[in-house]
């Protein structure tokens, strides 16, 4: 979508919700409640308008939870790196994050690897990085992402430092929800009983049925998730091992990465 395109699709939305001059998420939630709009389309539809003030620091991977290669590394080192991980795009550096050289795609080392060419330079097979501020609005590097065929992006704070990198997935993301791929580790469904006693959820479980299933009162005004609850109680998405008492409850991070909670152990009150 090209930038004409996409400023007439944002003023046909404008003018079909134009009935005053109440604010257009207003108009979208009257309508769902009217019926007219599908929940997942009314959830769509806000994640677009929030996009427009949201920036590239908010929803990107830190430069600590960056997985990278330093530029004198073999082919074999990437492929590991790639196995392990499941990046399909992995940033080149040079000696420190903050100089980032390169990108190597997967597909790009496989031809060297079966030729037996195991010791070809990277600088030979990689391509040339992306870079932006870290201040840069998500809705414009979608633009830049579209019309460049740029898949990942280095984020870089005011010195030129590595902030960080975003990719297409991640922006995606943000519009239509979690996009799970076949390098994703399978994660709990919803909610699960151990014979211990304990509970193993995934961070996607809304927090009506968390407060059903333990009889807890669990509300929020801006998030509906367990896993967005936690985090907005303690501020941050919190690291794997860190837990929250709730009424008696241990809500412990079970997995997760630098974007979200993916599933929690909860332990029941003592005696119960």
């Amino acid at each position: 979508m090209d930038d004409g395109s996409e400023g007439r699709l944002w003023a046909k939305m404008v003018n079909i919700f134009k009935k005053s001059d109440s604010p257009l998420e207003e108009h979208i939630l009257e309508a769902s409640e009217d019926g007219e709009i599908k929940e997942e389309v009314v959830s769509m539809l806000l994640n677009v308008l929030e996009l427009k003030d949201t920036e590239a620091h908010e929803i990107m991977i830190p430069r600590t939870d960056m997985i990278g290669v330093e530029v004198s590394s073999s082919l074999s080192d990437v492929a590991e790196e790639i196995i392990e991980h499941g990046h399909s795009r992995i940033p080149v550096f040079k000696e420190t994050k903050d100089r980032i050289v390169g990108i190597l795609h997967a597909k790009d080392i496989i031809a060297p690897l079966l030729r037996g060419k195991t010791d070809t330079p990277l600088e030979d097979i990689m391509r040339k990085p992306f870079f932006a501020s870290e201040h840069i609005k998500v809705k414009t590097l979608l633009t830049e992402f579209q019309t460049g065929r740029i898949h990942l992006a280095i984020l870089q704070d005011e010195y030129g430092g590595t902030s960080g990198l975003i990719t297409m997935e991640d922006v995606l993301e943000e519009i239509v929800g979690d996009i799970s791929d076949e390098h994703d580790a399978d994660r709990p469904s919803d909610f699960n009983e151990l014979e211990n006693g304990k509970f193993l959820i995934s961070g996607r479980v809304p927090l009506t049925e968390v407060s059903e299933r333990l009889n807890l009162s669990l509300d929020s005004e801006h998030v509906e998730s367990i896993g967005g609850y936690i985090s907005e109680l303690t501020g941050r998405i919190p690291h794997v091992g860190e837990f929250i008492n709730i009424s008696g409850y241990k809500f412990t991070v079970h997995e997760g990465d630098a974007k979200q909670i993916i599933s929690i152990l909860i332990d029941p009150p003592t005696g119960n």
